[in-house]
């Protein structure tokens, strides 16, 4: 069953209605500052009890400048006081605060690098003292970090210019290799064809000679050729 519909008017049981006021009191409270957060707007709330006892909320610094706001804006609507200047009031303590966030930026700004230090007490020096181990720790840690990988990258290239000098090495012992079973062969068809030469006696000893010159520049082309 769904909860019926509540009479409004006043409770006569003293302690129902106390009761009720501490629930409807704390909703009413909790309801300013959800209006307050989701909507970004100025609240300020006042509720006096039966017995006197005040209770209130404001999302700014007090509730007396909200209430001189609305003053403002009351005798606004008199003529008093027009609305632009309303708002340049408002706009010059917002200014105000920010310049008193960028003050204590600075301030704790000057004591991270180690100045203005003589306003400081023994407890706040030590929280600074604090901040500025942990802030090392971590530059320590980020610093070790990318030393490592910087490591890491130098030994894989390390790695990858040995493997590569070894390929070239390799590439040179067969070039040579080859190199020198060119010359073998050369000199053993020059070896062979004097033999036949000098077992017959059939070229002239001039020819034999313009054969292995003819063999030598036939040697000297391979050598161009291969270089």
């Amino acid at each position: 069953m769904g909860r019926g519909k509540i009479e409004i008017k006043r409770i006569e049981n003293t302690t129902n209605r106390q009761v009720t006021f501490c629930k409807r009191r704390n909703g009413l409270l909790k309801k300013a500052y959800e209006l307050s957060v989701l909507c970004d707007a100025e609240v300020a709330l006042i509720v006096f009890s039966s017995r006197g006892r005040l209770y209130e909320y404001s999302n700014n610094n007090s509730i007396r400048s909200t209430i001189e706001r609305y003053k403002k804006a009351c005798s606004d609507s008199t003529g008093a006081t027009s609305i632009t200047e309303i708002n340049a009031q408002y706009y010059q303590q917002e200014s105000a605060k920010l310049r008193q966030q960028i003050q204590m930026l600075q301030n704790s700004n000057r004591h991270l690098m180690g100045d203005s230090l003589s306003s400081l007490s023994v407890k706040e020096l030590k929280q600074l003292e604090t901040r500025l181990e942990r802030g090392i720790t971590r530059i320590r840690s980020k610093k070790h970090e990318m030393l490592l990988a910087d490591i890491e990258y130098l030994q894989k290239r390390e790695m990858d210019l040995e493997n590569e000098n070894i390929c070239l090495r390799s590439k040179i012992s067969e070039i040579e290799r080859i190199h020198q079973a060119n010359n073998m062969v050369s000199g053993s068809e020059f070896n062979a064809i004097q033999a036949l030469a000098s077992s017959r006696n059939f070229f002239n000893p001039n020819l034999i000679e313009a054969a292995g010159t003819s063999f030598s520049h036939h040697q000297e082309k391979k050598m161009l050729h291969l270089g």
